[in-house]
Order: structure tokens, then C-alpha cells, then sequence
């Protein structure tokens, strides 16, 4: 399974982890989004500092990581309502 794989699973796995424990459903979006800009920065760097990527070619597979799942928390918090 590629790295990407994992990070859209972990993403996956975060939101509906907070959509579970949050009543809030407005609440538990805007955390997950920060949390996960967070955790896609972060990957972000540690793929060019130390995997070796270059900045061009890690922030398009960031926009991925970070994109898609944000993508679908925002698309399920409008559906919730």
C-alpha cells in the first residue's frame, strides 16, 4: 500500500473519529481541518527533507492528502444538515 494510501486512510479514519465524539457536527469539521493541515504540512515536509522529494513534486501529492479528505468533511457537513 502507498504512503498516499495510508494518509487518505488516516484521514478518513481522524474525521469520522471526531465526527463519532463531537456532537458538534460544525465543531468536529473545523477541528478536523485543522488537525489535518497539520498532519499534511507535516508530512509535506518530512517527504522533502528527508524522503528526498522535491517541493514542486510533494505539494501536489500534499494537495491530494490534504484535499481529498477535507473535500469529504465539508461535503458531509453540509449533507448533515
Amino acid at each position: 500500500m502507498s504512503h498516499t494510501t495510508i494518509m487518505l486512510l488516516a484521514g478518513f479514519s481522524l474525521l469520522i473519529l471526531l465526527r463519532l465524539t463531537i456532537k458538534d457536527a460544525a465543531r468536529a469539521t473545523r477541528l478536523f481541518l485543522i488537525l489535518w493541515l497539520l498532519v499534511a504540512i507535516g508530512n509535506l515536509l518530512v517527504g522533502v527533507l528527508y524522503a528526498g522529494y522535491g517541493w514542486v513534486e510533494e505539494a501536489g501529492i500534499g494537495l491530494v492528502v490534504f484535499g481529498v479528505p477535507a473535500a469529504v468533511a465539508l461535503l458531509a457537513r453540509r449533507l448533515a444538515r
